[in-house]
């Protein structure tokens, strides 16, 4: 029921709004919002096809809305998440420490990171917080969230124009992914949950 009140409010968004919708729509899929890229590049892709879109302009739109809304999630991590962390990270788990790796992982691995998140479904939601608390420098980050949402929205247009009508299919697929990606990072979070505490009881002892 949901989904469908969210796709709806992107289909009439995009009929109306055309380009600045497409651009704002993927601003918010970029940053934490149930906003699935899955649905909004497919109809785009469907509106190339009907000939209100071009390729080239969907493929600009779109990359620029994702590095516009990545960025102020940068920025909410840079700004705002190791003073977040610091002050409430012990009830997630969280301390110093992890704000220390956070920021060696993206000094050594973040171009990596960024660029393969912009495929993967849920992750690249939330990976741009993390950039920024680990302050990974900004022009990279620009660079490689970029470079990956350009061909990741490219190919999802694409897709839609190939299927036109039957663009929603996109969707059905890619929900099962979400459903496994969720699951996954459930199980690493029980994971890391397991270990901290382990961690402070070997400490106590």
């Amino acid at each position: 029921m949901i989904f469908e009140f969210i796709t709806e409010l992107i289909l009439r968004g995009m009929d109306f709004g055309g380009y600045s919708a497409l651009f704002l729509l993927m601003a918010l899929e970029s940053m934490i919002a149930p906003i699935p890229s899955e649905v909004v590049m497919p109809f785009a892709g469907f509106l190339i096809v009907q000939g209100k879109f071009t390729l080239v302009a969907v493929a600009l739109v779109s990359a620029f809305g994702s590095v516009f809304g990545s960025l102020l999630s940068y920025w909410m991590g840079i700004f705002g998440g190791r003073r977040f962390i610091l002050r409430f990270g012990k009830y997630l788990l969280l301390d110093e420490s992890h704000l220390e790796w956070t920021e060696h992982f993206f000094r050594k691995y973040g171009e990596k990171t960024i660029f393969i998140s912009r495929f993967i479904p849920v992750v690249r939601h939330l990976i741009s917080i993390p950039a920024g608390i680990g302050k990974m420098r900004i022009g990279r980050f620009i660079a490689y969230t970029f470079a990956g949402a350009i061909i990741w929205n490219t190919f999802l247009a694409w897709v839609g124009m190939k299927l036109r009508e039957r663009w929603e299919i996109v969707h059905n697929y890619s929900s099962q992914i979400d459903v496994v990606m969720v699951a996954i990072l459930a199980v690493i979070f029980v994971w890391f949950a397991y270990k901290h505490i382990k961690k402070r009881i070997t400490a106590s002892a």
